[in-house]
């Protein structure tokens, strides 16, 4: 290599930058030892800025467009090298592209739920999240406060910043709206624009940023507090209770009818739905005309069918319980009489025996035939 080609590898006579990447905001031109040389090709594309700084101060900054180097366009940093009357040898000068473009798709989100007073519901814990863009609105306060002397700075360098920023400003302005939790969804863009606000004030005049958007996605309630909510919902949905449990009472009744498989576990849990929706009908119907003397339903109805077990009582207490199946052998004994007080589960109250349908009948019976001589 002869000495006129190393000389002209040392000297720069196009600066520019072809930025690939969607998310760099400042990145310094790579001069290292090399000068810029006089008439030197300036080269600023659409969403870009350059900006020259001289020995740690800032100098001229130029817009989009191709420039050539000279004295009249860099008025500054002429002042700054002393230059009186134009220059003619190559000089020395850090040459920053300032990403102006909006940075898109950015992020944010609570990272702890937000304490409010709910008009409503009272104390509540709330959580958003949404999507925001960062642009460079002043060069230089940008490089000032921020990048220093680093060869380049990318959003990951101030989005956690800029995060925390928004949700600070998401709780003011939440807090101060004083609106009901529920009544939230139909004020996002409301809230986004108030909170855009909020943010930029924050951070314009400082860092040189700016948030050209920025947009609440969701305002969600605490998990357990969405599960009280869905089920007072569905309860306002349903309605009666009452007749809501019969019908899916009647729906399964069908449905073990339907199904042969199920055996005696079906036909038992069959006739157990049918106690449960006939007691649920006799206290609708008590609720509604009171309950007859006896035990009877009003028009002499008689009680639903009672279960297996009996429960008997004397002088006022529960003597025992027994099985169906040994109800005659203990009225053949003695032990229970017409007048007997007896329970069994379907009953609303304590009958005697004798008024009892499913039991009257054995004590009317005729004694069976004695047995013969031996």
């Amino acid at each position: 290599m002869g000495f006129l080609d190393k000389l002209r590898g040392e000297l720069v006579d196009i600066v520019e930058w072809l930025d690939h990447t969607r998310d760099t905001l400042v990145w310094r031109f790579p001069r290292y030892h090399n000068q810029i040389k006089n008439g030197a090709q300036l080269i600023v594309r659409p969403g870009q800025v350059a900006v020259f700084v001289h020995r740690g101060e800032l100098a001229d900054v130029f817009e989009p467009g191709h420039y050539e180097l000279r004295t009249d366009n860099l008025p500054i940093l002429s002042t700054l090298q002393g230059w009186k009357h134009g220059f003619d040898s190559p000089f020395k000068s850090e040459v920053y592209f300032v990403n102006t473009r909006q940075v898109t798709d950015l992020k944010w989100g609570t990272p702890n739920p937000i304490m409010l007073r709910d008009p409503e519901f009272g104390p509540i814990r709330l959580r958003a999240f949404g999507t925001y863009a960062l642009k460079a609105a002043d060069p230089r306060a940008l490089l000032k406060e921020l990048v220093g002397t680093d060869a380049s700075f990318d959003t990951d360098e101030i989005h956690e910043f800029i995060r925390s920023v928004i949700n600070t400003a998401f709780a003011d302005v939440i807090g101060e709206s004083k609106i009901a939790a529920l009544d939230l969804a139909s004020k996002y863009q409301e809230f986004s624009e108030l909170l855009r606000k909020s943010a930029v004030e924050r951070i314009d005049d400082e860092f040189g940023f700016d948030i050209p958007q920025l947009y609440i996605v969701n305002i969600s309630l605490p998990e357990a507090v969405e599960k009280a909510l869905d089920t007072r919902t569905s309860m306002g949905v349903i309605g009666d209770m009452g007749r809501f449990q019969q019908y899916q009472m009647g729906q399964a009744m069908t449905a073990a009818a339907e199904n042969p498989a199920g055996g005696g576990a079906a036909e038992g849990m069959g006739l157990g739905m049918g106690f449960a929706m006939a007691g649920r009908m006799m206290d609708g119907s008590n609720m509604a005309g009171g309950q007859a003397p006896g035990g009877q339903m009003p028009g002499g109805m008689p009680p639903p069918p009672p279960g297996g077990i009996w429960h008997i009582a004397a002088n006022g207490a529960v003597q025992g319980q027994c099985a169906m199946a040994q109800i005659p052998a203990m009225i053949a004994q003695g032990k229970i009489a017409p007048d007997t007080m007896v329970w069994s589960a379907g009953m609303g109250s304590w009958m005697a025996a004798g008024q009892v349908p499913q039991l009257a009948s054995f004590f009317n019976a005729a004694p069976p035939p004695p047995p013969p001589a031996k």
